[in-house]
């Protein structure tokens, strides 16, 4: 009876190791179990494991890319209207200043110094709370951050429209 089972389990083993690879070559980025002629001197032959390639589809040619270039002498703006393109991206950050503002001071009043009110589900789940005061943390201090790049923005602004004003 016991030479019965292992009978089958014999043949199963034969069976898979007659499967096994053959040698397997890499040629650049190609695997291979025959080495071409002309590349025996690019092929490596690969050790220890069985290699799986999967093919897939190259990806499609990426339109062209447009690079900016500088304006060229034959394309330079007057002053006027340099200085409204000026005002019209101060007016911009401006804006975008007092937006950030806003949405901090909101930011502040929800965080409320580190102890914001918990809302429904974070009275059982302490940690749900914990992500939301985290989460809180990071949005002002990202706030911060735009808020601070805004204004350098203002800054490099300003200087250059008095430039212009001098000529």
């Amino acid at each position: 009876m016991k030479h019965a089972l292992l009978i089958p389990l014999a043949a199963t083993f034969l069976v898979a190791n007659s499967f096994a690879q053959d040698r397997i070559y890499r040629c650049g980025n190609e695997y291979t179990n025959t080495v071409p002629a002309g590349q025996k001197n690019n092929c490596k032959l690969l050790e220890g494991g069985n290699v799986t390639v999967v093919q897939s589809q190259r990806p499609a040619a990426a339109a062209p890319v447009r690079v900016a270039t500088a304006p060229q002498s034959s394309q330079r703006v007057d002053a006027p209207e340099q200085r409204s393109r000026d005002s019209d991206a101060k007016q911009i950050l401006d804006s975008e200043l007092k937006r950030s503002q806003i949405r901090r001071e909101e930011l502040l009043k929800e965080y409320n110094n580190g102890e914001p009110d918990k809302l429904g589900p974070e009275t059982r789940n302490h940690q749900k709370y914990l992500d939301r005061v985290a989460e809180l943390k990071a949005n002002i201090d990202r706030n911060n951050s735009d808020i601070a790049g805004i204004q350098r923005e203002i800054g490099r602004l300003a200087p250059s429209s008095n430039s212009a004003s001098k000529y």
